[in-house]
């Protein structure tokens, strides 16, 4: 709890990952991915409950080993590839509060974004509920270095490649074009009120939580997970 609003955290974790089969529970420094966020999550002074959503009995023996609440297992109909995190949370939010538990706020907190810093969940938190009556949500940025829409492109029906964006900014280098971000899984969070309004954690009110260049990487290939194995191996001292 922070400042009398109570905080709902929910892990999501479904078993049937096909760019990394398994990629939840796979080793990262000796312990599943999954753990990396777990235990972040239970060191929160802020956060009053902390659940793991997954269809996967596997992963939810996973996390309970590792102290995280697995109270249902998510049904078939929200375990596939192209189920949303809205309607995965928005499930755990209303089992919960069936069962008498309601919350102001809810978290999500992606385990194949496992390169937190100490204190970041609490931070973002704080920096939500402490300008609530401007902001209703928050969502974790990196800013994107290599990959800037001014700098994507796409193969046209004809064969030829052109620019991603229609009018792209013009620069002589990478450092001229105007800061770009990209979401990582670090923390999103919103009041559950305005969640469920806009069906989502991007709202018109949603301020950003900005990480650091060495955090911005998630797990979808098992290339990802050797570049977070070896940046975990130097900054460990950061996240532990």
């Amino acid at each position: 709890m922070y400042k009398g609003r109570r905080i709902l955290a929910v892990i999501t974790a479904r078993g049937g990952s096909k760019g990394l089969p398994g990629k939840n529970i796979k080793p990262l420094l000796g312990k599943p991915l999954i753990v990396w966020t777990i235990e972040k999550a239970l060191e929160s002074a802020c956060l009053d409950r902390v659940v793991v959503s997954t269809d996967s009995d596997e992963i939810a023996a996973v996390a309970k080993r590792h102290s995280a609440e697995v109270p249902f297992k998510r049904p078939k109909r929200l375990s596939g590839d192209r189920v949303g995190s809205y309607d995965v949370v928005a499930h755990a939010i209303e089992y919960l509060a069936r069962k008498g538990d309601v919350f102001d706020y809810v978290a999500l907190l992606e385990p194949t974004s496992p390169l937190r810093k100490k204190g970041d969940i609490d931070r973002a938190i704080m920096k939500l509920v402490d300008d609530e009556k401007r902001a209703d949500s928050l969502v974790s940025f990196g800013q994107v270095t290599l990959e800037h829409p001014a700098v994507i492109k796409k193969l046209s029906s004809g064969g030829f490649m052109v620019s991603y964006v229609k009018n792209p900014e013009k620069a002589t280098g990478r450092q001229g074009y105007s800061p770009a971000y990209f979401p990582y899984g670090v923390i999103y969070i919103t009041k559950i009120s305005s969640f469920y309004r806009y069906q989502g954690f991007y709202q018109p009110r949603t301020i950003p939580y900005f990480v650091e260049r060495w955090q911005c990487y998630e797990v979808d290939d098992m290339y990802d997970l050797m570049a977070i194995e070896t940046i975990l191996s130097y900054r460990k001292d950061d996240v532990e």
